[in-house]
């Protein structure tokens, strides 16, 4: 234990006397502890020398969007309002999915607390969700250009500004699409950890967010127990271990997190073809093809991998659509009224009824029934169009013949200047084999919280809001301890109430 201040959080805990220490939270998306071992050296010394992997809880969803949002911020979704990764805007009409803009999280983020009690703190978000717009003093997300004859072309955007071209120049054009798509590779998280360490060195902050996403989607094509994810946990490893290396000889501090974890499935669940067949959904036929119709809809689901928030116009049918879903092969439980309150969903953006899968199902989004019907979207890499979250756009279509090469000729012709439907995803949702979502997963599955850290962050298991008081433990020091212990979410108040009976 390093000389200092005893904390005021527990009096068996000594604290550095560093105003401030800087802090880089590394997160490893879909790291879990099942996951750590002989794959994965540099991430299994790290534990070891930080007293050893604690899992966190997640809120329910467990998704992307919600648990960084928890994170930061301390809250759970009823809170902080992120329900998912994509939502049901019933002002718009319209489904909502992977908006970057942080004014769309309520409460106070972790960096704004702490620049409240140290003015001089600064922080750094590089690929964290919401990063747009945000009150961080450096910011990288990727952001593509939208061409209007349809082509979409890598890039990013940051602050500030000249951040973009600078990272660009040095290290190569965002690889965008290795971030995501059946392209999906570790070229996107080396890029995301090189500029990582540009702007630890260049800028020094006291606080940096590394998003870190290739195991992701590795596990969620494969699955966690295909023998293809040792060398995947490879990769990443080297990536980590460079990180590591650079936060030692800079003087930060690292902490690992993880979001989720990922878990073995076997098949999907279509609630929005349930809810047609029950006469509740309804589509409309634009050249040929069946669309989802919001406008005549009496409900429908806004799917996003294990759990999936229906919105029911009428609440007088709540009941009725939540007995119709209940009875579903692979709906695991219902939420509605005082259950979704206990839950920590009890807000505008989360459906009517939310549904939770069983730990080897999932959700899809798709409503047709034929799929010579499916949207001509469906068959394509389209975040923003499609009304739920769509896994398939990790895999080729294994019935094309050569699906890469068809790709590459289309791309061909809209540098041409012809329009080309990139028509190369499956619609087969069996080949998915692994997702996330649900707030329990079996031992060994869960999220992780690696670092040296001080009471009452010591505990095996903690709710995933304590990271937000995590990190103002480890970056302010015990100088501003006080005032730290003042501005604790209500997760670490528990956990303290709990330590000093």
């Amino acid at each position: 234990m390093r000389a200092g201040a005893a904390s005021p959080y527990h009096p068996c805990v000594v604290r550095p006397a560093d105003a401030s220490n800087p802090v880089c939270v590394l997160n490893i998306v879909a790291l879990s502890p099942n996951l750590i071992g002989d794959a994965t050296p540099r991430l299994k010394d790290f534990a070891r020398r930080s007293g050893g992997v604690r899992t966190l809880v997640p809120p329910l969803p467990a998704v992307t969007c919600a648990s960084q949002s928890t994170m930061l911020t301390g809250l759970a979704p009823s809170g902080h309002g992120i329900v998912g990764n994509g939502w049901h805007d019933r002002a718009l009409g319209e489904v909502q999915f992977w908006k970057q803009s942080n004014g769309l999280v309520h409460g106070e983020k972790v960096w704004e607390t702490a620049r409240r009690i140290d003015p001089a703190f600064t922080a750094a978000n590089i690929c964290w969700w919401y990063a747009m717009h945000a009150s961080t003093d450096a910011m990288l997300t990727p952001r593509p250009i939208y061409k209007a004859d349809g082509r979409k072309i890598p890039d990013c955007l940051t602050t500030p500004a000249e951040l973009r071209d600078e990272l660009q120049k040095k290290n190569g054009r965002f690889p965008l699409f290795r971030f995501w798509g059946p392209m999906a590779g570790i070229e996107s998280t080396d890029w995301i950890a090189l500029a990582a360490m540009h702007l630890l060195e260049s800028m020094r902050p006291t606080l940096s967010l590394v998003y870190l996403p290739h195991l992701d989607y590795a596990l969620q094509k494969a699955g966690p127990g295909h023998p293809s994810i040792r060398q995947e946990l490879r990769e990443l490893d080297r990536v980590v271990g460079g990180l590591l290396d650079r936060c030692a000889k800079l003087g930060v501090t690292p902490i690992v997190v993880s979001e989720y974890g990922i878990v073995p499935v076997r098949d999907a669940i279509w609630l929005n073809r349930t809810l047609r067949d029950a006469g509740y959904l309804a589509v409309r036929i634009e050249d040929g093809l069946e669309i989802l119709d919001l406008e005549h809809s009496r409900a429908f689901a806004v799917a996003d991998h294990q759990v999936a928030h229906v919105s029911v116009r009428d609440p007088a049918d709540v009941a009725e659509v939540e007995r119709i879903l209940a009875r579903i092969d692979g709906v695991e439980r219902t939420l509605s009224g005082e259950a979704r309150r206990a839950a920590g969903l009890d807000h505008a953006r989360a459906g009517d009824i939310v549904c939770v899968s069983a730990a080897d199902r999932w959700f899809a989004y798709g409503w047709w029934l034929d799929d010579r019907k499916a949207p001509d979207f469906a068959r394509t890499v389209d975040i923003h169009r499609k009304p739920g979250y769509d896994p398939c756009e990790l895999f080729y279509d294994p019935k094309l013949a050569w699906p890469a090469g068809r790709a590459m000729a289309k791309l061909a012709l809209r540098k041409l200047g012809f329009r080309a439907l990139l028509d190369v995803i499956p619609l087969d949702a069996s080949l998915v084999r692994g997702s996330h979502g649900r707030a329990a997963q079996a031992s060994g599955f869960d999220p992780v919280l690696i670092g040296e850290l001080p009471d009452p962050f010591l505990e095996h298991s903690l709710p995933m809001g304590c990271v937000r008081d995590a990190i103002l433990a480890a970056t302010l020091g015990a100088r501003h301890a006080r005032a730290v212990e003042a501005e604790l979410s209500a997760p670490t108040r528990a956990l303290l109430g709990g330590a000093r009976r």
